[in-house]
């Protein structure tokens, strides 16, 4: 027994221990940009991709070894035992090198365009981060949209219920019908009903934002639904300029048009003959110590082109005591692949089209950037107009009162006027949230993070720009 007890003290201990630590692990509450990061952190598909970028970009910098040259060892006996004549026991020993002095820098050309693959596959991971992050701020605006409108409908409900208990006395005493408590009471039901399906669809989203962040609780949010805050954006030439130097689409579509120009110079670089050099240096002999040695130095002239290929090679050397030696070699081999002839029209061809693509989306980053500010602008204009409609509400519901008391009306409207009230709150919070999204969008178009749009915007104001 003892033994046991130990053991669930020392589990106590631990579970209290990790519970410590999963609280202290947020100091503060947790923001839009923190929830971003977060959420891009704990992504295993992200961080699998990004090992798999490190490791292509590792191997483009050892494939600087193409510069260098190539060195081979080579070591080799040859022994024969004869019936007739005496054995023999050859013993060969040889270094080669053989090094590219020059391609017409389709070498160089190769390697700038895999770099090229290689910056093109970075920024794709850098757009799968952005959705990433975008899914993470998707979850936590709609939660801090679910619990306002939430803690909004428990604030009517019991308001609600304080006039459904004046309503039963009312009835009572005869001065009400019951049919008003009937139809106030299935009003309350309604009431409650959305109150649980909202809570059961914010636990479920909170589960998955927990999820998405790789957290096991979620910690307190500190951004909040201010239906009273007005949007501040940038003069729309300004936004234009940043999203035309700075959007992702567009950056993309230029890295494009760059990648096609570099393979349209490299298919006009085919004819360009490729200039090598080689050597070797051998021992060899019947027993060691080797005597005899031997060395050549030579030159190979490689063409290469859709209609002739050719490889030109002169060699020299010497071999022991005092021969000289001397290759001269060419093979030719005609019309070898006449169809790459259409590469570089193809490649001129392609150029085109990603050009023209380029200038398309250029000017269509000027209208859409154009349409995300009064995106904007609609939507601060929607949520001062909610605002508005919530103070006209409450005027309503005052004269409303004033109504009942003078027996103009009955208390089922007078509920029902409070309960026109609590939708135009959440209609306001609901603008609210439109707007943010619209603000989120526009920040995407000018590459911003969470929040800097305002920030963009103060800037761009101090340093005169008139909106």
């Amino acid at each position: 027994m003892i033994f046991i007890r130990t053991l669930l003290i020392v589990f106590s201990l631990l579970l209290f221990c990790n519970t410590s630590a999963g609280t202290d692990e947020f100091n503060s509450p947790l923001t839009f940009a923190q929830a971003a990061d977060l959420a891009v952190a704990a992504s295993v598909d992200l961080r699998s991709e990004h090992e798999g970028l490190n490791i292509r970009k590792n191997a483009w910098v050892l494939g600087f070894r193409s510069y260098l040259p190539r060195i081979s060892l080579t070591a080799q006996e040859n022994d024969r035992l004869q019936l007739i004549g005496a054995d023999s026991f050859v013993k060969n020993f040889n270094v080669s090198m053989d090094q590219l002095l020059w391609d017409g820098g389709r070498l160089f050309m190769s390697r700038k365009l895999e770099r090229m693959d290689l910056d093109l596959s970075e920024s794709r991971l850098d757009r799968m981060a952005d959705e990433i992050s975008e899914s993470a701020l998707f979850f936590y605006r709609n939660i801090l949209s679910a619990r306002t409108i939430i803690a909004i409908r428990e604030t009517a409900l019991e308001s609600l219920e304080y006039q459904l208990m004046i309503l039963k006395k009312e009835v009572e005493l005869g001065i009400a019908l019951a049919l008003d408590l009937a139809e106030a009471e299935l009003t309350l039901a309604e009431n409650r009903m959305e109150i649980i399906s909202l809570e059961s669809d914010l636990a479920e989203m909170e589960k998955q934002f927990a999820d998405i962040l790789d957290i096991t609780e979620l910690p307190e949010l500190a951004e909040q639904i201010d239906i009273h805050r007005s949007t501040v954006l940038p003069p729309v030439q300004a936004a234009v300029s940043l999203a035309e130097e700075n959007n992702p689409d567009l950056a993309e579509a230029r890295f494009a048009v760059t990648r096609r120009q570099a393979e349209y110079k490299f298919s006009s670089r085919t004819w360009i003959p490729a200039l090598r050099v080689n050597g070797s240096f051998g021992v060899t002999g019947q027993q060691y110590p080797l005597t005899r040695h031997t060395w050549s130095m030579g030159i190979t002239v490689e063409f290469a082109n859709p209609w002739l290929q050719n490889n030109l090679a002169f060699q020299s050397g010497w071999e022991s005591p005092g021969d000289r030696t001397a290759v001269f070699q060419n093979s030719a081999s005609p019309v070898p692949d006449p169809a790459a002839s259409l590469g570089r029209r193809q490649a001129g061809l392609m150029l085109s089209l990603e050009t023209e693509r380029y200038e398309l989306a250029f000017e269509r980053m000027g209208r859409l950037t154009q349409r995300a500010v009064e995106r904007c602008l609609l939507a601060d204009r929607k949520r001062s107009l909610a605002v508005a409609s919530i103070e006209m509400a409450a005027r309503r519901y005052s004269i409303e009162e004033v109504r009942l008391e003078l027996g103009h009306i009955t208390r089922l409207e007078l509920i029902q006027a409070y309960i026109v009230c609590m939708e135009r709150e959440i209609m306001a919070v609901e603008s609210t949230i439109a707007l943010m999204d619209a603000e989120r969008d526009l920040e995407r178009l000018l590459d911003l993070k969470p929040g800097e749009l305002a920030v963009f915007a103060r800037a761009v104001s101090q340093n005169g720009d008139v909106l």
